[in-house]
């Protein structure tokens, strides 16, 4: 006998299922990487933080569907990670899951690193990896030594010229390798999986790079919170391991898309936003005024952060978001920041970009899931 479930009751069990898969997560990526298990008390920290927020969300919204939902068309997602350690694995379960996803393809990029992670990995482990399933994916590379040279030059002062002859050759490198871009590149990171990370968007080694991935015509992936002035820390975060004063960035991010307007520049993230900053109308100054400038959508649902894209009643998309999609239709890709794996409980990333996806007109469901994507990486 079929018994209705009340709101309620769905709310609870979506609830209950948010925090376990939240907290699965959590603990899989303090205990991924041995090197980072000193950081365990503040992870945890983060986490209680997250948790509290993902329950006001969840006690005010009307439950997502109980049941994965593919997307009405297929879809490229342009930003997802695999763990290195079990990389042939990991890119199993993705070619596993792209069907219930309906993706037509997974770029792969690398965690951004710093110089002193062990264990660090970049495009090589994963260009390895996914020529064992050729055509459905791709990859970036750099973030496992480009970002950690950049990061190391911020902490020596040193970023003269052996500095840059080492940057430039392994950035040729993987260009050769068969990479689409480079990235996962950092100018502010918040502690989390990684530690807390800032590099001016405009560093002579940045730069650098752009003339180099406009030369190949590749793509930077670039991960930056928005600190439009100088500001301090905000309280949901902590410091440490977080920096208690914020630089701005905004302006040295412009700088970087005006040195090379050949080079095209994807901005991590949106949707995902750390700072209260990240706004509609920022996203639209800056695609206005840089027409190389991309930008990545990630909705979070063990995460929201600021601004996010979605109403939390129902899951809808909030009119200034799709607005924004209708003015820049060819600005915006899906990068979900899926992780393979992830723990299988629970609410999945690549989900909640499929619920925003679905409710696009067909048009521009189809240039921002896929049609831009193959244009911006160059896919074949």
């Amino acid at each position: 006998m079929h018994h209705e479930v009340t709101k309620g009751t769905k709310s609870t069990k979506f609830l209950i299922k948010s925090l376990v898969a939240f907290v699965a997560l959590r603990v899989f990526v303090i205990t991924r990487r041995d090197n980072r298990s000193k950081n365990m008390i503040v992870y945890m920290r983060q986490s209680a933080f997250a948790l509290f927020a993902s329950f006001l969300l969840v006690s005010q919204s009307q439950p997502r569907p109980a049941q994965p939902v593919a997307a009405l068309s297929p879809f490229i997602d342009v930003h997802a990670h695999l763990e290195a350690e079990t990389a042939d694995v990991s890119i199993q379960a993705a070619r596993q899951a792209m069907k219930s996803e309906n993706a037509a393809k997974i770029l792969f990029l690398p965690a951004p690193y710093t110089a002193g992670d062990t264990g660090r990995v970049d495009s090589d482990v994963i260009a390895a990896a996914e020529k064992k399933s050729p055509g459905a994916f791709a990859f970036l590379g750099g973030g496992g030594t480009l970002n950690a040279t950049i990061q190391e030059a911020m902490r020596t002062g040193n970023a003269g010229g052996e500095v840059q002859r080492t940057f430039r050759e392994r950035a040729e490198e993987i260009v050769r390798q068969g990479a689409v871009g480079f990235g996962e590149m950092t100018a502010e990171h918040f502690a989390g999986a990684t530690p807390y990370q800032y590099a001016p968007a405009d560093h002579p080694l940045f730069l650098m790079l752009a003339d180099i991935a406009a030369q190949h015509g590749v793509v930077i992936d670039l991960h930056m919170e928005a600190v439009p002035q100088a500001m301090k820390l905000p309280p949901d975060l902590k410091t440490p391991p977080n920096r208690s004063e914020l630089h701005e960035n905004i302006a040295a991010f412009e700088r970087l898309l005006a040195h090379n307007p050949r080079t095209s520049i994807v901005w991590a993230h949106a949707g995902s936003d750390n700072t209260g900053y990240r706004t509609p109308d920022l996203c639209r100054r800056l695609l206005r005024g840089h027409p190389n400038l991309y930008m990545q959508l990630k909705v979070d649902p063990l995460s929201p952060g600021k601004n996010y894209p979605l109403v939390a009643t129902g899951g809808r998309i909030k009119a200034e978001w799709l607005q924004l999609f209708q003015d820049f239709p060819d600005r915006f890709v899906i990068g979900t920041d899926q992780h393979y794996l992830m723990p299988a409980t629970g609410p999945q990333r690549w989900q909640e970009a499929v619920l925003l996806l679905n409710q696009l007109p067909g048009d521009l469901r189809r240039k921002i899931g896929t049609e831009n994507a193959v244009r911006i990486y160059r896919l074949q």
